[in-house]
């Protein structure tokens, strides 16, 4: 385990790790939902898991539409790759933004998930259903976080091809 934690990158640990960590506790006050394991092992992949899924959702959900509002506007990408090449800060003011937006998420997803529960509760739903649709939207998800990394590779490669 010792291992695994010290080849995090700070990323990963303020992206993925640190936001399923917050959302499973908040997620245990208040809902009757749990997320919390005893188990250290099991913790560490569930939290780390429920972060990703997190940060996805907030890549491709929250900040489309934050940027569709014009709550936020991004420099294009050609100009991002150039500019990081000569200001090596611009990569860690762009990990502490990602931490932001994934934080924010966490918040939209606990009232989510609260919504969900409430409205599973009130129309008796069927214990499968919940896992059903949990799935089919994880799929999704994931699905469309390849498609987005597969574009930024793209987009990085024909950058330098020029």
């Amino acid at each position: 385990m010792k291992e695994i934690i010290e080849k995090l990158t700070s990323y990963n640990l303020f992206n993925y790790l640190l936001p399923g960590t917050v959302f499973a506790v908040l997620v245990e006050n208040f809902t009757g939902y749990s997320f919390i394991h005893n188990n250290l092992f099991v913790a560490f992949f569930a939290y780390y898991i429920t972060g990703m899924v997190i940060s996805r959702l907030g890549s491709l959900v929250i900040e489309p539409l934050l940027r569709k509002v014009g709550f936020v506007e991004f420099a294009p990408y050609e100009d991002f790759v150039r500019c990081s090449a000569k200001d090596k800060k611009l990569d860690v003011l762009s990990e502490s933004n990602n931490t932001y937006r994934t934080l924010a998420t966490v918040f939209i997803a606990l009232g989510f998930l609260k919504l969900v529960e409430m409205l599973l509760i009130h129309l008796s739903a069927a214990n499968w259903v919940a896992p059903l649709i949990l799935c089919i939207f994880l799929l999704c998800l994931f699905l469309l976080s390849y498609r987005k990394q597969t574009s930024y590779i793209k987009k990085r490669i024909d950058y330098q091809k020029g």
